[in-house]
């Protein structure tokens, strides 16, 4: 469970990785990306903060998080500027893609198809019989 500080750590953190990723993408002139900051949680210690991002089109999610990773450094750097007032060290960041939109749509598309398991139980494997 996270703590109030935790929270407070995460959400200032998510506000201005949003900024310092919007602004670089519009900085270089890319249209037709979106990234979005959906969570980050701080470990206990305040050492590690799990970033997830959320990247339309999700084709290009791989290559994002891959052009992200390697430009971590400058992506830190540019926060700790930013939130050198409010913290006094900044934890380290590891980026992952969500992917709780996609899993979402795929339970939404099994309960809409064919493949709905609560009207056909056979696709469940525990209800097979052998």
């Amino acid at each position: 469970m996270e703590t109030n500080r935790q929270k407070k750590i995460g959400g200032v953190i998510q506000k201005d990785l949003v900024d310092i990723l919007q602004g670089e993408i519009r900085k270089n002139g890319i249209s037709n990306l979106v990234i979005s900051v959906s969570k980050v949680s701080v470990t206990t210690d305040l050492g590690v903060a799990r970033v997830y991002l959320s990247v339309f089109p999700q084709e290009k999610a791989p290559e994002i998080l891959e052009s992200i990773k390697s430009n971590m450094y400058l992506i830190k750097h540019d926060l700790s500027q930013r939130v050198r007032l409010q913290l006094r060290k900044v934890p380290n960041l590891a980026f992952y893609i969500d992917d709780s939109l996609d899993y979402i749509e795929k339970i939404d598309n099994a309960l809409a198809g064919k493949e709905n398991p609560i009207e056909n139980r056979d696709l469940l494997e525990k209800r097979k019989k052998i």
